[in-house]
């Protein structure tokens, strides 16, 4: 696979994202799960990302058992900040004590002495941001860590910690029908020498094509509280899909190709992450990178699925207290 890069980090095109193997997406299948994690590494990925809480350690302990004695082969990203309690009630905690443990705890999970990417996963609104990034400056120090990365930040944010300590990385969600980083976010990155790195960039899958009602979403599925997946919502989103698949049909690649590839053109600072649990997706999300779209159908496709085209906000009003917006937004709410 060609590669890009995030700062000076150099990491395949296109990463995987590795959440889904252990939480959120259905039931997992730890046995495919491992299967898709050695296929990903010999089909030319080298960017793997996992977080603390992703299945409350499962998923690094996952990447560590399998992938432990290929370290060598691939760049190492991971998160800390979400926190869950002894009821299962998240929160944030971006102090410093909070961050060394949590580092601590995924270098033994991960079977590892030092990640190569490590983000704070959501800004600690009662803790100054400078003060959670010194504390990641100090795991730099410290050699437990290469590089630091931010998650779901503002511009200004992200501009207050990269004075303290350079950023590497920012990840947030970035897809044909979620633009928000458009506004601010990308451009602030591109500035700075930040690179981006968006999660989510199938739309959760609906870019993909394969969920048009919502039976297709397992029992207990995140997306089934998410608005964009509601009854009436979805209904509406499933009619971007046609124009989407008639331009995978013109390419001859699948309809998920043609979500990454638009992201790609996007920036060559922009490495999309990905997340399946499944070989097969594996493979066809890698096969993005080789897939060449015109300028022209580039706006197109970009023009017919946007966030003023898609029905719902990404999150509801519950799910987006730990996001970080943008201060003259926050303003304009109060």
């Amino acid at each position: 696979m060609q590669t890009r890069k995030l700062a000076d980090l150099e990491v395949s095109a296109i990463g995987i994202g590795c959440m889904s193997m252990s939480q959120a997406y259905g039931k997992p299948d730890p046995e495919e799960s491992e299967r898709t994690l050695l296929h990903a590494l010999d089909v030319g990925y080298t960017f793997f990302d996992t977080a603390s809480v992703y299945g409350l350690g499962h998923n690094e302990k996952l990447i560590g058992r399998v992938l432990g004695k290929r370290r060598s082969e691939f760049v190492l990203a991971s998160k800390c900040g979400i926190v869950v309690d002894d009821k299962g009630k998240r929160g944030v905690d971006g102090s410093p004590a909070a961050i060394q443990k949590t580092c601590d705890e995924s270098l033994a999970n991960l079977q590892t002495d030092m990640i190569d990417l490590y983000y704070l996963h959501r800004r600690d609104f009662n803790v100054p941001i400078e003060e959670s990034v010194g504390a990641l400056g100090r795991l730099v120090e410290q050699g437990k860590i290469r590089n630091i990365g931010l998650s779901e930040m503002s511009s200004s944010t992200i501009r207050k910690a990269h004075a303290e300590h350079p950023i590497t990385a920012v990840q947030s969600e970035y897809s044909l029908w979620t633009r928000e980083p458009e506004a601010k976010v990308l451009g602030t990155c591109k500035e700075l020498g930040i690179g981006f790195v968006p999660f989510s960039p199938l739309g959760r899958a609906f870019l993909c094509g394969t969920i048009e009602t919502r039976d297709d979403l397992a029992p207990r599925d995140l997306r089934s509280t998410m608005p964009r997946f509601l009854e009436e919502n979805l209904a509406k989103n499933v009619l971007l899909l046609n124009d989407l698949r008639a331009m995978a049909q013109k390419y001859e690649c699948a309809p998920g190709q043609i979500a990454l590839a638009w992201l790609l053109a996007q920036g060559d600072d922009i490495v999309p992450i990905p997340g399946t649990k499944h070989l097969q997706f594996a493979e066809e999300n890698a096969g993005a990178a080789q897939v060449e779209i015109s300028s022209e159908d580039i706006e197109r496709i970009g023009a017919i699925i946007n966030s003023e085209t898609v029905a719902g906000p990404r999150y509801a009003e519950s799910q987006s207290i730990s996001l970080d917006p943008e201060e003259e937004d926050q303003e304009n709410k109060q």
